[in-house]
């Protein structure tokens, strides 16, 4: 595609550059040509008030001298005959005889083409008819800087076809980028990589194509993760025929064939534990989430207390979402953990903000506050590795980590521009496979706050007040 865009695109331009070079480099000849001969008709014009004066042969070789087209002898006149030295004439003669006379009899001034150039023949009235003024003009000074044009115009010309085809082979890569990135994608999924999704950027139709492909994974992923907790569900369904199966082979005595029952009783229920484990496990894995949309739930949750204690919030890069291969429950949980610490370390009405930044192999949640901070990021990283052990902080690093760690990314603290903690979450995104798409909308879920599932929101009032008690009440547990 992007070769058949630059063809069509150098065929354009070239057509183009022809259609104006071409006459350009004509016209600049002609231009040549015409200076070339306004300059002779000059020379000869300087002769006629020499001619106007006399026809003396000495006095007219010193005004053809004078000239710079009689000092390198390329100027001769003609004298009409009965004048003094009549019949004579100064200079050489190119033009024929013929032309010469021809112009004397019409008493007007015309180009004739002579070996080696062009000749001007200039007819001036003397007292005895006209004198003929004759002007060689050779090929060189016709054709004087139209070489030099025509180099640059081929060069300009040459210059746009260069540049049309870098234009288009770029515009040719914005288009091909995504196909290919769509090509690899459903070839990613054909291989049973769920988790594949693109970006949604380019042309139009591809984008399009983009977000019905984003949105045939979403679907295929949800079919299957239901397919597999259905196979799980039908497995539990038979533990309890297999219980009774297993106690009435335990009641059939210590013959063979009791043995071989029991043994195949245990058998199938091995079987059945494994069938329940490689669904739960597979589940598991497929199962991915919106960081976007779970920063947009957490944040609306935590407001309520934020604005019961005058802390100014800020969220940004929420718009678009960022798929994030981490499931919803955990990367809720690790975002509630370090919401927790800015409500528990820092005083009432510090600001604190949550920035989602999306990239081709990552997403990074950046929380920041503008509290005290923490003197020692690096050993507070070192004693929060103790899995809820004695080397834990208490900030919930732990669980933050294991979510990062689980994606291949990490966790790191610092200082934010707030002045106060930053703490940085690097979700690795599939390394080495398809890019990861951007601005892909996957179904919004319903929002519930933490210890409010089953409720039913009637009063707006209420849900604040509720989101309030359940803010705080999480903030002194963490």
């Amino acid at each position: 595609m992007r070769w058949a865009l630059v063809k069509v695109v150098v065929a354009v331009t070239v057509m183009v550059v022809l259609a104006f070079a071409v006459p350009l480099g004509l016209v600049v000849r002609e231009t040549a040509r015409d200076q070339a001969l306004t300059t002779a008709e000059r020379q000869a014009a300087a002769i006629d008030p020499a001619l106007a004066i006399t026809t003396d042969r000495a006095a007219l070789e010193r005004a053809v001298a004078s000239t710079q087209a009689g000092a390198e002898g390329r100027i001769a006149v003609r004298l009409p005959g009965g004048g003094t030295g009549a019949g004579a004439g100064i200079g050489r003669q190119r033009a024929p005889q013929a032309d010469v006379d021809t112009a004397a009899r019409l008493g007007r001034a015309f180009t004739i083409a002579v070996p080696g150039g062009y000749t001007l023949l200039r007819p001036t009235a003397v007292d005895t008819g006209f004198a003929v003024v004759e002007v060689f003009v050779p090929d060189g000074d016709v054709t004087d800087g139209v070489t030099t044009a025509w180099g640059i115009l081929a060069l300009v010309g040459l210059g746009l076809v260069i540049g049309s085809v870098a234009v288009a082979d770029r515009l040719g890569t914005r288009v091909v980028r995504p196909a290919r990135r769509l090509a690899a994608a459903a070839r990613d999924l054909g291989g049973g990589d769920l988790g594949v999704r693109v970006r949604e950027d380019g042309p139009t139709e591809l984008r399009s194509a983009a977000a019905a492909f984003n949105s045939m994974a979403d679907q295929v992923t949800q079919l299957l993760a239901n397919e597999r907790e259905l196979a799980a569900d039908l497995s539990h369904r038979l533990r309890t025929p297999l219980t009774v199966l297993r106690l009435n082979a335990a009641s059939l005595g210590d013959s063979q064939a009791a043995e071989q029952t029991r043994e195949a009783v245990a058998q199938l229920e091995r079987e059945v534990d494994r069938i329940i484990r490689s669904a739960r496990a597979h589940t598991s894995a497929v199962a991915g989430c919106d960081a976007a949309e779970v920063v947009r739930e957490r944040m609306s949750f935590w407001s309520a207390l934020a604005e019961d204690q005058g802390r100014p919030v800020r969220t940004a890069g929420v718009e678009r979402p960022a798929r994030v291969p981490v499931p919803r429950a955990e990367l809720a949980a690790a975002l509630d953990a370090l919401l927790g610490n800015v409500f528990r370390h820092t005083p009432e009405g510090a600001a604190f903000s949550v920035d989602v930044h999306s990239g081709e192999d990552a997403v990074i949640l950046l929380v920041c506050d503008a509290g005290p901070g923490i003197a020692d990021p690096a050993a507070a990283l070192r004693r929060g590795h103790g899995d809820g052990g004695p080397g834990s902080t208490g900030l919930g690093l732990d669980i933050v980590r294991r979510v990062a760690e689980s994606t291949g990314g990490d966790l790191s603290l610092g200082r934010s521009a707030l002045g106060g903690t930053e703490v940085r979450i690097w979700l690795a995104l599939r390394p080495g496979g398809t890019e990861v798409r951007r601005g892909h909308r996957v179904p919004r879920r319903r929002r519930t706050a933490p210890g409010a599932h089953g409720a039913t929101r009637k009063d707006p009032k209420d849900a604040k007040d509720t989101r309030k008690a359940a803010g705080a009440k999480y903030a002194e547990d963490t």
